[in-house]
């Protein structure tokens, strides 16, 4: 008699059957009693499940819908791909912006309203540090984006990188900018501005807050108890009960320290966290610019026991697909935003460049831009409710 042990051994060995002979398995199985091939049907339905890797962060990237018929004339690489350049952010003849960063916002106008930085790419890439903030919006999520203008032209002639926006817990809207500023913080009651610059971020004395060398990377965000976090590009949790100004504390250790598939890479190597709140867990994506990808990890309280989920994004995988099936390859993908809708991602938001940064010198017909990707959050949080290993 075949019994479902002996079947579950004989599988196992299957696989390391020689293909040649295939043949003879295949009349073996043929010439099965009736019970011994129900069971065997049975497992072999349930073998590609079994072996399946667990989902993570990449792979509830949807189709983006095309807003413009896409196109392989468009700037860039020919690596890139047939690509929409109505989506997202983009100077689409490439001789005036380069575009980086990029946080949207869905206005009480029904608009989508992105805040980005951009610097004149006739200097290449490396010129970022020329970076202005800027303001755009659009009547669609995935753009087309129209570039309004500096968002405060008044101040240091619109100085701004890293720039990133949220929404206050009064009603207004900050945008907070940092590297090329030392953590200045910009406020308006209305996303078309004016935007008035009341002051920079402040860390409280302490012994991590001494670590701190800089303002670099900064991701903010309202916590549920009402304080402010900002995760830095140190990995460092920061936190303010007293507004976003601060004092913060900082902390502990770098997140990343904890973590021991984050703790083997080069701290100077990861950068660019976005940090949110959504399906009842803290998430924060971060990048790690040398290997050219990012990670998803998460926490209860978002400020202890982070939990590493594994891959976020990767730019050599397919998962900027259109939903006609193209797919586009950009060679580096940084500084990620999320879109929340009713409590989930609904979007996700990064800076793209078509060759290596030292690649693009200006005029040259590379660049760089901010591109909108729809995002299943509501699976992810579903699923990440069911995963094992989260302490509730």
């Amino acid at each position: 008699m075949t019994t479902g042990s002996d079947l579950t051994k004989g599988i196992d060995e299957l696989w390391l059957v020689p293909h040649c002979h295939l043949t003879s398995i295949v009349d073996t199985v043929l010439h099965m009693p009736r019970p011994g091939l129900l069971l065997l049907a049975a497992a072999v339905l349930v073998l590609p499940a079994a072996a399946q890797s667990p989902k993570t962060f990449i792979d509830y990237f949807l189709p983006t819908p095309i807003v413009s018929p896409l196109s392989t004339t468009a700037w860039g690489a020919a690596t890139v791909g047939p690509r929409d350049q109505k989506n997202g952010l983009e100077d689409p003849t490439m001789k005036l912006w380069d575009y980086w960063d990029g946080q949207i916002i869905h206005g009480p106008d029904g608009k989508y309203h992105i805040f980005a930085s951009r610097w004149d790419q006739s200097f290449g890439h490396n010129a970022w540090f020329r970076s202005k903030a800027v303001h755009a919006v659009s009547d669609n999520l995935m753009g087309p984006y129209i570039d309004k203008g500096l968002c405060w032209p008044g101040n240091q002639e619109g100085k701004g990188h890293n720039v990133t926006a949220l929404v206050l817990p009064d009603g207004r809207y900050a945008v907070v900018v940092s590297e090329s500023r030392p953590g200045d913080v910009f406020v308006s009651s209305s996303l078309d501005g004016p935007w008035k610059n009341i002051g920079s971020i402040q860390l409280a004395p302490g012994v991590f807050s001494s670590q701190e060398k800089r303002m670099s990377n900064l991701s903010v965000m309202v916590r549920r108890d009402g304080a402010f976090e900002i995760v830095p590009r140190s990995g460092r949790i920061w936190i303010s009960k007293t507004g976003i100004l601060g004092p913060y504390t900082v902390e502990g250790p770098p997140v990343y320290t904890t973590i021991p598939e984050l703790a083997v890479r080069k701290p100077e190597y990861l950068e660019d966290p976005a940090v949110w709140f959504s399906g009842g867990l803290y998430h924060i994506l971060v990048n790690d610019w040398n290997d050219r990808k990012a990670f998803h990890l998460t926490s209860v309280d978002g400020i202890h026991h982070w939990i590493f989920r594994g891959l976020a994004y990767d730019p050599t995988r397919d998962f900027i697909r259109y939903t006609d099936g193209t797919i586009n390859h950009w060679n580096k993908m940084e500084r990620p935003g999320v879109l929340l809708g009713n409590g989930h991602i609904v979007a996700v938001t990064l800076a793209v460049i078509d060759v290596p940064k030292d690649d693009e010198k200006g005029n040259d017909g590379h660049g760089s831009k901010v591109i909108v990707i729809p995002f299943d959050g509501t699976a992810l949080d579903r699923d990440l409710q069911t995963k094992h290993g989260q302490q509730r």
